[in-house]
């Protein structure tokens, strides 16, 4: 079985320096237990942060250079096209960056391929692939679909192996050009200022055509009643009297 995990540029929350996702290590180690050898995917201007997952148990790394701020879906795509997976794991969202989480989402679209989110364990039985799903509070679902697929991973699956430094050294980089694909600039629109209509005064409920029409037509005022220092049983009054005169409350019986 062959499975693909794709890394992205992440950086270490307190230093700010170049390190892998934790949740992009966590789908390295589901993906070990189905495989016994797992490829990483990236797609940026440099493979520093991704570089430091060949450490946790991946073997072989490749890189899809592209320009800072381009699109990576569709150097990522051709990559998967070429290489063929059974199985494409990440992590909830990038480590750096707008961290949207939806970049496995517009993948999925891409490939015309399913997509589970939130993973915690994996197992794959007669080409189906099954997933254990984390919910709130706890709960779990179990997901079955036919591969090729994409997964994400929870931050509540196994923890990612320890960092080995010999893995590490003998881990594979290999370096492709990237299909440039600049950001589309978002369309703008500039108006002038305009001041927002004040609200329309609403007529009493039971009013009459000409009541309704006279709300309608004017512009309600400042309108209210000050009270200064009233007694409670004057402010609860004078509150019934309001929503009454508004039409919230019926009239009283008799008024």
């Amino acid at each position: 079985m062959k499975t693909l995990v794709l890394l992205s540029d992440a950086r270490h929350p307190v230093s700010g320096r170049p390190a892998p996702a934790p949740t992009e290590l966590q789908a390295i180690n589901l993906a070990r237990s189905l495989a016994d050898e797992v490829t990483g995917l990236h797609a940026g201007p440099d493979a520093e942060a991704a570089r430091g997952a060949l450490g946790h148990g991946l073997a072989r790394l490749e890189h899809r250079k592209i320009l800072a701020g381009h699109d990576p879906l569709p150097s990522l795509v051709a990559a998967i096209g070429t290489e063929a997976p059974d199985l494409v794991l990440a992590g909830r969202r990038a480590g750096a960056g707008d961290q949207t989480g939806l970049l496995p989402y517009r993948l999925a679209e891409a490939l015309g391929w399913p997509i589970v989110a939130d993973a915690v364990a994996l197992a794959v039985e007669g080409g189906v692939l099954e997933v254990i799903q984390a919910l709130p509070k706890g709960a779990r679902r179990r997901w079955r679909l036919r591969l090729p697929a994409v997964v994400t991973v929870h931050p509540a699956a196994p923890a990612a192996a320890s960092f080995a430094l010999g893995a590490a050294r003998e881990g594979q980089v290999e370096t492709a050009i990237g299909i440039p694909a600049p950001p589309d600039e978002p369309a703008m629109e500039e108006r002038p200022y305009r001041p927002r209509p004040r609200l329309i005064a609403s007529a009493a409920a039971g009013a009459g055509a000409a009541e309704r029409l006279r709300a309608a037509t004017q512009a309600a005022g400042p309108g209210g009643r000050v009270m200064v220092d009233p007694s409670p049983e004057e402010a609860a009054q004078a509150i019934l009297n309001h929503l009454r005169a508004i039409g919230i409350l019926k009239p009283a019986a008799g008024g």
